[in-house]
């Protein structure tokens, strides 16, 4: 997992527009490698803010968070590129859209960029998300919608990333020593 700021740093290193978009858009929408490969121009839904997912992992179609920082930089970089299918287009200009692997080899370069030195792939980003959301009091329940499965045993995966201080909770014996004040 990620900290939110290596997560910062890893962007900061981006050096071009349509990288930093693609790293955004992972860590700000839990994505995987091959959704915001295949996003189109149309996916984004800046009204209701969110990211149409076509084809998700089981074959399923589902919706995305769309932060607002999030929205702002896919702004610029579709003024600055206006790309017109696909979002993110592989740059051998065969008109498609990138590989997985292109996100993969983009992400290792940044990382190495940015001088992390965990051992990480793009979907830690996807961990992150998740994770950052858990420790922001996040339901589990409301994770497990926004990162699409179907099967709440998958999101609970990520409560093991999480620090037992970050948790904030109040162990039984604590909470009975309150009500001992309380009744003195």
């Amino acid at each position: 997992m990620l900290t939110r700021e290596e997560i910062q740093t890893l962007l900061d290193a981006c050096d071009n527009l349509r990288d930093k978009c693609i790293l955004m858009t992972l860590y700000g929408a839990g994505l995987r490698i091959s959704e915001v490969a295949a996003l189109k121009v149309s996916d984004i839904d800046s009204n209701k803010m969110q990211l149409f997912i076509r084809n998700a992992k089981g074959s399923k179609d589902r919706y995305a968070l769309l932060s607002q920082a999030n929205l702002d930089i896919l702004r610029t970089y579709w003024k600055a590129y206006r790309p017109k299918e696909w979002l993110f287009y592989s740059r051998n200009n065969t008109g498609t859209h990138m590989t997985a692997r292109a996100v993969s080899n983009l992400f290792h370069k940044y990382v190495s960029k940015a001088k992390i030195t965990k051992n990480v792939t793009v979907h830690t980003m996807r961990h992150s998300f998740a994770t950052h959301l858990l420790e922001s009091d996040t339901s589990v329940f409301h994770i497990k919608q926004l990162l699409g499965h179907s099967d709440i045993a998958s999101t609970c995966f990520y409560l093991h990333l999480l620090k037992i201080e970050s948790l904030g909770v109040k162990s039984p014996p604590d909470q009975l020593a309150q009500l001992d004040k309380v009744n003195d």
